[in-house]
């Protein structure tokens, strides 16, 4: 009767230990989003210039893989079900990163640890990176940028980039795409700004 008791144990644990593979229990599953990168063409050849991306500042509510939707109270939740493939300051990071390389027009593209001998760091900072809700909902992206001089220190130029895309649809996907065309936007304008600047 007791190793009846413990094998009917075993099958009700082995059980349960089996209800997370069955649809319907467990937790629900959570997409992850990543960013894209822009093509950017510029016209400009600076190949003896090495530019180093550094990885953005941001307010805690961005500093993380939460996707932001903001009410039209301005009170703050997070998509649920969603969330960025990484930490979105070094998503923005590794696109800006990539987005600066596919131009073709410079010596170096690299990020700190590198080990690039640097002309010129771009600075960003993320102030805004969210659905807004507001009787419209609109994806709405913020980037506030520096060009500094590494050998001097000094900043050669700064400037605020904003964009925003509607969000055609409904669902998940389609708050992402609205984020990720209202990011092109500004990453292709940030790259191509940039450049002039050098």
């Amino acid at each position: 009767m007791r190793r009846l008791r413990i094998a009917c144990g075993l099958a009700l644990a082995a059980s349960l230990g089996g209800c997370a593979v069955i649809p319907g229990f467990g937790p629900p599953p959570i997409d992850a989003y990543e960013l894209g990168s822009p093509r950017v063409e510029s016209g400009r050849r600076l190949a003896r210039t090495q530019i180093l991306v550094a990885e953005p500042g941001a307010l805690k509510v961005f500093d993380g893989e939460n996707i932001v939707v903001r009410t039209q109270n301005g009170a703050v939740q997070f998509l649920s079900g969603a969330r960025w493939a990484d930490n979105l300051p070094k998503l923005v990071q590794a696109k800006l990163s990539t987005a600066f390389q596919s131009t073709d027009a410079l010596g170096g593209v690299g990020t700190p640890g590198d080990g690039l001998a640097i002309d010129y760091q771009i600075i960003p900072e993320i102030r805004a990176f969210e659905i807004r809700v507001d009787g419209n909902q609109t994806a709405f992206v913020e980037i506030y940028v520096r060009v500094l001089n590494d050998r001097t220190g000094v900043v050669r130029a700064s400037h605020t980039f904003v964009a925003g895309a509607p969000v055609s649809g409904s669902g998940n996907n389609a708050y992402f795409r609205a984020l990720d065309d209202a990011f092109q936007i500004a990453a292709a304008d940030i790259v191509s700004w940039s450049l002039d600047r050098l």
